[in-house]
């Protein structure tokens, strides 16, 4: 087995040490942004990561220096093993984190809690309920409301995702913020990003410049935080001075935090992409099941890795379909 201190650094410096998981490629919603209207083609079950596989891939990233795994889907909780992949990992030394519609996330608190699961994303792009069903096409709105409510009142760290879009929900990037007013959860608003399938165009986009326009314009100068961003962290994150919560901003179009990039996805069905924007992906499970090493797969593609976006280092790059059209739909790679 290869032990090589340096599979996880790429020609540019950059040690990943942050692994996102997909457990499936189904959903118990169905979000425009993230999967196309006519559906997506799912691969086949015998394609997809068995518990065991799951693990053994995650265990060769742990040795190799990865120090956290933050688990995605489709959605997460409708793999009917997910409290057996949260056991497994939990024996790992490792931060468990998950991302979840939280649909049905209430079902899984103690199973969260035994396995020391603290911080919980969830997806949550409107808090109209008329918008929410309009974007997600399924009536979950209050179940999904009560669950974030839920998971506060039970102690997780809770961190709510809105993508933000024009003529759809930029204004209610007030209405956010003063969610976190009583509620001491940190929404997090992220510009649309072009995924095959999802209609992106620029002009869809809501900037950092554009919500940081809107709240000097509804808040005080003197009342807007800045607060200390995490080392390696993607989001550009506020608060209003007295508000139990705070609010960040993701802008991986207009201003992105590639420099400090210490992510790689994993699929699936067990592919590697060493980057949200790339189009090129790994095939570790077959070699997996081969019964062949895994980690000069993981060497290849981290030295692969693009500076910039995949490549799409300016806007205008990021406005040709033809250089994001070959990327899968959010929903097969991962949250």
């Amino acid at each position: 087995m290869m032990r090589d201190s340096e599979i996880l650094k790429d020609k540019f410096g950059r040690e990943h040490t942050y692994l996102r998981i997909s457990l499936t490629e189904r959903c118990n919603l169905r979000c425009s942004y993230c999967m196309p209207a006519e559906g997506v083609q799912l691969s086949p079950k015998s394609h997809i990561m068995s518990y065991e596989e799951v693990y053994d891939i995650a265990k060769t990233f742990v040795d190799n220096g990865v120090t956290k795994i933050r688990l995605t889907g489709g959605e997460p909780f409708v793999r009917k093993d997910i409290p057996v992949i949260l056991e497994k990992l939990a024996s790992l030394p490792v931060e468990l984190s998950i991302t979840s519609n939280a649909v049905i996330i209430d079902k899984f608190i103690d199973v969260l809690k035994s396995n020391g699961i603290k911080k919980i994303n969830v997806s949550l792009d409107s808090l109209s309920k008329e918008k929410f069903t309009q974007i997600t096409l399924r009536n979950q709105f209050d179940k999904v409301y009560n669950n974030i409510l839920l998971l506060v009142k039970e102690g997780f760290t809770v961190k709510v995702n809105a993508v933000l879009m024009k003529g759809f929900n930029e204004n209610e990037i007030i209405d956010f913020i003063e969610f976190t007013k009583d509620i001491p959860v940190s929404i997090r608003f992220i510009e649309f990003m072009p995924f095959d399938g999802n209609k992106w165009d620029l002009s869809k986009m809501v900037s950092y410049k554009d919500i940081m326009n809107k709240v000097k314009s509804h808040f005080k100068e003197s009342s807007i935080e800045r607060l200390q961003d995490a080392p390696n962290d993607t989001s550009k994150n506020y608060k209003i001075k007295g508000y139990k919560g705070s609010f960040a901003i993701i802008s991986s179009v207009t201003n992105p935090f590639c420099d400090s990039c210490n992510r790689l996805r994993l699929t699936a069905n067990g592919k590697i992409k060493n980057c949200l924007f790339s189009s090129s992906e790994s095939d570790l499970l077959t070699t997996l099941r081969q019964g062949e090493p895994i980690e000069p797969i993981i060497k290849k593609a981290v030295l692969a890795k693009f500076k910039v976006r995949g490549g799409m280092n300016t806007l205008e790059k990021l406005q040709k379909p033809q250089l994001h059209g070959k990327n899968r739909s959010m929903i097969t790679i991962g949250g």
